[in-house]
């Protein structure tokens, strides 16, 4: 796979897909890499899709950040190099918080937002903190992170698989990726945000509760929030082919040829 900007990055551009159709952009979330998104969504139909492994991860190389701002301005780095105008910008859980800041630094890069797992804060847990960075506590950190990842109807393999990623990492990128979430906030800026955004959450999440959702689901004018039972924080891993739905009928709805949306009143819709 290719890289640009420094980052490496999986690339899907459907043969149906329309030129005049934004890309997306998957942004993994603390800890994860482009894996992090199933094939059902990095090769969603119709779309042209990028998912890049953030500076540290996966198979790119360098430093990781230490803030979300600095993550976003990678991001940025990357659809230059691409030249990429806008995109529709989707992210879970770190993603979101990425993503969330992309719309508000920089509004005409981003044409809609998809948030997984996330919210407007995202304190981390001290015990997460304290463990994260240090190599003698680095695997039981991992540990406590994957299992509270996933629901208890996850597969297991699921838990082994997320798990050897993370372990794969160096422990501060790690330790940087939950200090950035941990000194991530911004409830009093939700309002500036004015374009259409899908946001998902797993009812069982216990990294970002939906609460968390229904935050952002009150203080963004144009979202809707849908609550999809028997997942945990890592939502579309557990139920890819329902966040591949809802993201599919998300980008639709944003297509150039359809009439502007005008404001709407948030709404939530639990899905069984």
């Amino acid at each position: 796979m290719p890289t640009s900007a420094g980052l490496y990055y999986f690339a899907h551009t459907a043969e149906d897909a329309k030129p005049n159709r934004p890309p997306v952009i998957l942004i993994h979330g603390a800890g994860g890499n482009h894996l992090s998104w199933p094939p059902q969504i990095r090769r969603l139909a119709g779309e042209t899709i990028h998912a890049p492994d953030l500076p540290g991860h996966g198979q790119s190389e360098g430093a990781g950040r230490q803030s979300i701002e600095a993550y976003a301005d990678d991001v940025i780095s990357f659809m230059q190099s691409l030249k990429i105008r806008a995109a529709v910008m989707a992210g879970i859980s770190m993603g979101s918080a990425i993503a969330l800041t992309l719309a508000l630094k920089y509004p005409k890069k981003v044409t809609g937002l998809a948030l997984l797992g996330g919210g407007a804060k995202m304190r981390v847990a001290a015990s997460v903190l304290e463990t994260a960075g240090n190599p003698n506590t680095f695997e039981a950190a991992v540990d406590l992170i994957n299992t509270n990842c996933f629901s208890k109807n996850a597969l297991p393999g699921l838990l082994q698989l997320s798990r050897q990623h993370m372990l794969k990492m160096r422990p501060p990128v790690l330790l940087g990726d939950f200090l950035a979430c941990n000194e991530f906030n911004v409830m009093d800026q939700l309002e500036k945000i004015n374009i259409p955004t899908l946001i998902i959450c797993g009812a069982q999440d216990k990294m970002t509760p939906p609460k968390f959702s229904e935050s952002l689901r009150d203080g963004i004018a144009k979202s809707t929030l849908h609550i999809l039972d028997h997942a945990g924080h890592m939502v579309m891993l557990e139920q890819p082919d329902e966040v591949a739905e809802l993201l599919k009928q998300f980008l639709d709805g944003l297509s150039p040829r359809s009439a502007p949306r005008p404001a709407a009143t948030p709404q939530t819709v639990s899905l069984k």
